[in-house]
């Protein structure tokens, strides 16, 4: 078992982000791959970092290429990212990836990519924690599923957000490589979680998921895929819908509704479709505080 982090040289954030990790923990250099070092972490053999030298989110099947190039078989994967928003709101964000409709950034359509929710969930805590010892003022949260690679195997993004500025600095980036680290440090792999914890599907809501965030960071439960009210809009919730989410978050227990974020019309909708095939739609007073 194996985890890689992927860099991008075309992605200022993840140059930034893969210096940290590289500065600031222990590697081996062992190998090539798409002519770009391959390292292998000092202390967790089974942790590698690599670089591609394009676009992360239009390089489909980089765990193939892996198990072709370095016959190493990777079960996890975690893409070391830029964010970019309109916003332009300087952030930290974690999110699994996938296509509800088209696949206009990547990956397939109406295909999603197995996620890791207590991985990335764990993280995003970590981050949170780790952001908080410093004077920053970033925004720490989830970001709903919304593009991709394709892969077969779980996958999750990390991200510093969100203009040039942001991506160039090092404290962010050290943020985000001490909270890899740190995470990798316990847990590299879904089954390395020893807690039974509720793992949810996030349904409503905006695209940075403000409610799935708030919840994570009060209560013990777990976020692998989320989909966002806007997909509703684009005519991509159906219970096709919500079964392939369940089906890519593992040990998933049911779903969580956003209800403020929905109208009344359509929380009643979905939670009958998603009851008369017996999918639990589970509530914040059924979760369990964060210790």
């Amino acid at each position: 078992m194996t985890v890689f982090i992927v860099s991008s040289k075309t992605d200022i954030a993840s140059i930034t982000i893969k210096k940290c990790l590289l500065e600031n923990s222990s590697w081996n250099e062992i190998d090539i791959f798409l002519k770009n070092p391959v390292y292998q972490h000092t202390n967790f053999t089974d942790v590698y970092l690599i670089t591609m030298n394009d676009s992360k989110i239009h390089h489909e099947n980089i765990d193939k290429e892996i198990i072709a190039d370095l016959h190493i078989t990777p079960k996890q994967i975690i893409f070391i990212s830029r964010h970019t928003s309109k916003m332009a709101t300087p952030s930290l964000t974690v999110h699994p990836i996938g296509n509800y409709g088209e696949a206009s950034f990547g990956g397939r359509p109406k295909t999603l990519v197995p996620s890791s929710p207590q991985l990335m969930t764990t993280l995003l805590r970590l981050i949170y924690k780790n952001m908080k010892k410093t004077d920053l003022k970033y925004q720490v949260c989830f970001e709903v599923t919304h593009h991709g690679p394709y892969l077969e195997t779980p996958t999750l993004f990390v991200e510093v957000g969100s203009t040039k500025h942001e991506w160039k600095q090092t404290k962010p980036a050290k943020i985000i490589a001490n909270s890899v680290i740190e995470l990798l440090n316990t847990s590299r792999y879904e089954e390395d979680f020893q807690q039974k914890v509720p793992i949810l599907v996030g349904f409503g809501g905006g695209h940075y998921a403000p409610r799935f965030t708030d919840v994570v960071l009060e209560k013990n439960a777990a976020f692998g895929h989320m989909i966002p009210s806007y997909q509703i809009t684009e005519g991509n919730v159906t219970l096709d819908t919500f079964q392939k989410a369940l089906q890519a978050t593992p040990n998933a227990n049911g779903i969580y509704m956003h209800k403020k974020a929905l109208k009344k019309s359509q929380v009643t909708e979905y939670k009958q479709l998603l009851h008369e095939n017996g999918i639990n739609v589970l509530s914040s007073k059924e979760l369990p505080n964060l210790v």
